[in-house]
């Protein structure tokens, strides 16, 4: 069993930028693969970056050179660096676990925390 504990969010003007973090803890949490999702109001959660447990990492072409996901082993912590925030950026984040790689549909973690909420003001 991972859980996994998001935090750093909130309110942000356009421009400005927001360092996510997931907090794991469990039986061999970071040997686990880990997604960063969001989900905004009546729209389908969206896969937002991806790292392997090696460090690979993978960000959409929509948001490369904006968004960097890295992870801290040791800490068993995975970071979400936010810049140039966009309000269409504003929605729920969501990080989650697999074993075996990284990938971007959701139904393929096993593991998810609770979000949280980024907002993103003009």
């Amino acid at each position: 069993q991972v859980q996994l504990v998001e935090s750093g969010g909130g309110l942000v003007q356009a421009g400005g930028s927001l360092r996510l973090s997931c907090a794991a803890s469990g039986r061999t949490s970071n040997t686990y693969a880990m997604g960063w999702f969001h989900q905004a109001p009546g729209k389908e959660r969206e896969f937002v970056g991806g790292i392997s447990r090696s460090g690979i990492t993978y960000i959409p072409d929509s948001l490369k050179g904006r968004f960097t996901i890295s992870r801290d082993n040791a800490k068993n912590v995975v970071y979400l660096q936010m810049n140039s925030l966009k309000p269409e950026d504003t929605a729920v984040y969501y990080c989650a676990a697999r074993s075996g790689f990284y990938s971007i549909s959701p139904r393929e973690y096993d593991y998810w925390g609770e979000g949280t909420q980024v907002t993103v003001s003009k």
